[in-house]
């Protein structure tokens, strides 16, 4: 591909994709395998590509491997889907696709339970901030709009790998509180006995609620702890996560108290 396309072709590209200021390793040298190191963990995180611009999907690969990251690439939505059984370690991915666009591939991914909690960062140009709570609440781990620059972008990525990583380590003991059973390992909560499946986020926002009970937890504290400091999401996002968390506990919603201008507690007692 870098035979055919020309240089100022390339240029273009990247000053869209990553800004301009862009150093561009395909004006130098050719991309080497697993050049350059990544420090997530011991094994090499697969990342699925997804854009149905392929000279963008050979930018991003390019450089995720020059990080050590193994890439694989699909042009639309239902081909990412198919992708899925690979299991890889983390999805990027673009919302105007052609045949499935993102918004509808981030909902079936958090719906398959095989794939629920692999984390996906949306890589957009729809960079209004309507978008961007859509995105967020619909699961995705971070929201970056394009054009960005390679070294945010890598920043971004291995962050979230990283923070993937770390949650895998958490104590896999079921916790009981009540009529509430919650089993970190499985991302599954059980009701007076009948099983609840809870969208990533919204499973991990009850969670740190019940760790620190009878604390009251900022919203702020929130975002900053499962979305982290670099991700810009606003209250509401937080707002609407309780009230889906809450419709879906039923009876046991009174577990979870509102402090008005404050934020939320988690009550142990009931």
């Amino acid at each position: 591909m870098r035979d055919k396309t020309p240089d100022f072709v390339w240029r273009r590209l990247e000053d869209l994709l990553f800004g301009p200021g862009f150093d561009s390793p395909h004006l130098h040298i050719s991309p080497r395998p697993n050049e350059g190191f990544f420090i997530v963990g011991t094994m090499t995180p697969t990342v699925l590509l997804v854009d149905d611009e392929k000279d963008i999907l050979e930018l991003l690969k390019y450089n995720l491997r020059k990080e050590g990251m193994r890439a694989i690439t699909a042009t639309n939505g239902k081909e990412a889907l198919s992708l899925m059984t690979s299991k890889p370690d983390l999805v990027v991915l673009d919302v105007m696709m052609p045949e499935m666009d993102g918004w509808d591939v981030c909902k079936a991914i958090r719906k398959n339970p095989d794939t629920a909690n692999i984390p996906i960062i949306f890589l957009t140009a729809k960079d209004d901030e309507i978008d961007e709570v859509v995105g967020l609440e619909l699961g995705a781990d971070d929201y970056i709009t394009k054009p960005v620059k390679v070294r945010t972008f890598i920043a971004r990525v291995k962050k979230v790998l990283q923070r993937a990583s770390t949650q895998k380590l958490v104590e896999s003991d079921t916790i009981r509180i009540g009529e509430l059973e919650i089993m970190p390992e499985n991302y599954l909560i059980r009701v007076n006995g009948k099983d609840l499946s809870l969208p990533r986020k919204e499973f991990e926002v009850l969670l740190f609620l019940i760790r620190h009970p009878d604390r009251v937890i900022k919203r702020e504290t929130l975002l900053n702890e499962i979305w982290g400091q670099d991700v810009y999401v606003v209250d509401r996002t937080i707002d609407v996560h309780i009230r889906k968390i809450r419709e879906k506990l039923g009876n046991a919603a009174h577990l979870i108290e509102t402090v008005k201008g404050v934020g939320y507690r988690f009550k142990k007692e009931l």
